[in-house]
């Protein structure tokens, strides 16, 4: 299994879903971890594992706390993975084996906002090290990572890489955007992949379907993204969150922006504190 030398620290960090406490046991105690053959992100295999835990885990879950060193990877099915177990129809599915040196123990969490359909996300050491919530750990495109800090900067509560499914299909939003009166799915679109003839059938299927849920869907190339943010890209983004009575908070009142002079600015709300900065 050689690792795509294109970007090598792209992947060497696995955060994988950790659902039952078996599970966990088994990795604090045996210091191994299973991933399904079929179900291994192309980024593969990765240096270091990570555990992003479910509600299961109570006042632990919703968050990154735990990580380690991967020291082996073989594959087994899972007949040689729980020998206890009886034989089933899942007995021959095959697995990896991820062995780990040790368990390690963050200095701080990463935190979810929310809860999260997360299986797996591959990222780098450096984005790992330095994550302050799940949203930052994400290493899709420069693009994506481009809004992503100015979107923090403004405090726009948005989630990255949401699942949603539409018109029979599943589909991954770049940003979701939950306002007080609406949705909205923000996409950075690469030149490459997104100007292709054959995207953009499916693309247009793609925005109406989500469109039928009432999600309002904004998509900015790259040139946009790159060059025309603080002329195009953050007042449409404002400009439409503002039309659908702010983000949604809960437990605060909807957070609305407000261009000035130097750009867009966070108009405060009296639930506001005045002293905390990026993304809550």
């Amino acid at each position: 299994m050689a690792r795509n030398t294109e970007n090598p620290n792209r992947g060497e960090v696995l955060v994988a879903i950790m659902r039952s406490k078996r599970d966990w046991r088994i990795a604090q105690e045996q210091l191994w971890y299973r991933v399904p053959v079929d179900k291994a992100p192309k980024r593969w295999p990765p240096r270091w594992l990570a555990f992003y835990l479910t509600k299961t885990f109570g006042v632990e879950g919703l968050s990154v706390q735990y990580y380690g060193r991967v020291e082996s990877i073989c594959e087994l099915s899972r007949s040689q993975l729980f020998p206890q177990e009886p034989a089933g129809a899942r007995s021959n599915r095959r697995y990896y084996k991820v062995g780990l040196q040790s368990l390690l123990r963050l200095p701080q969490p990463i935190l979810s906002r929310r809860f999260r359909r997360i299986v797996f996300i591959p990222t780098t050491w450096t984005k790992f090290s330095n994550a302050v919530e799940i949203n930052d750990l994400f290493d899709e495109s420069p693009l994506e990572d481009r809004l992503w800090a100015e979107l923090k900067r403004l405090r726009i509560n948005a989630i990255r890489q949401m699942d949603i499914q539409a018109g029979g299909e599943n589909y991954r939003l770049d940003f979701a955007l939950y306002c007080r009166e609406g949705k909205v799915d923000v996409e950075t679109d690469g030149d490459s992949w997104h100007a292709r003839p054959e995207r953009i059938p499916l693309d247009n299927r793609r925005d109406n379907a989500l469109t039928g849920l009432g999600w309002h869907v904004l998509r900015f190339n790259g040139h946009q993204v790159r060059e025309e943010m603080a002329e195009y890209c953050l007042p449409q983004i404002t400009e439409t969150v503002g039309w659908l009575g702010g983000i949604r908070d809960k437990g605060a009142v909807p957070s609305l922006y407000t261009s000035t002079d130097e750009g867009i600015a966070h108009q405060p709300s009296l639930f506001d504190s005045g002293d905390k900065g990026g993304c809550e």
